[in-house]
């Protein structure tokens, strides 16, 4: 159940007796292709970590379709609008394919998290990457699509 996780997923760096202790809250759950799987603006009350399949994460643009800020894949974390208040989507989701996943419920993690202080660093730890990450996915989308030709990352 673990293996994805273990491979360089978003908590592979959490020590192996926090692993477990977070996979026990665990539940197998699917999407099919084109399920909404969360919308901008809802309660964040759980998350998931992406076992195979792709879900885009968008944004509601007013008067367009929502706009494509990244695709996540195995490994990848859905959902951290769950870990800070006021706990609402800050983005929405739809599975691209059929998706298989991990799903947390996240009021039973924040609880995990304050019994066990290691395992709440390394979730902080975890969280906070994966939030930086997506901030410079939507920069760098925003610039690709409203940006000034050259005003890219340089690389």
């Amino acid at each position: 159940m673990a293996d994805v996780i273990t491979r360089g997923g978003v908590f592979a760096a959490l020590p192996a007796e926090q692993r477990g202790h977070l996979m026990a809250l665990a539940r197998e759950v699917s999407f099919t292709s084109g399920t909404r799987i969360f919308d901008e603006g809802g309660r964040a009350d759980r998350f998931w970590i992406l076992r195979s399949g792709s879900v885009a994460l968008d944004l509601h643009v007013p008067g367009r379709r929502a706009a494509t800020v990244e695709v996540l894949g195995p490994g990848e974390l859905l959902g951290w609008s769950w870990f800070l208040p006021p706990r609402h989507w800050h983005l929405g989701a739809a599975a691209e394919s059929v998706v298989r996943a991990h799903e947390f419920d996240a009021a039973e993690v924040r609880a995990l998290c304050d019994r066990d202080p290691v395992l709440g660093m390394a979730l902080i730890t975890a969280v906070a990457g994966t939030i930086a990450d997506r901030l410079m996915a939507s920069r760098t989308r925003l610039l690709d699509l409203y940006g000034p030709n050259g005003s890219g990352p340089r690389l």
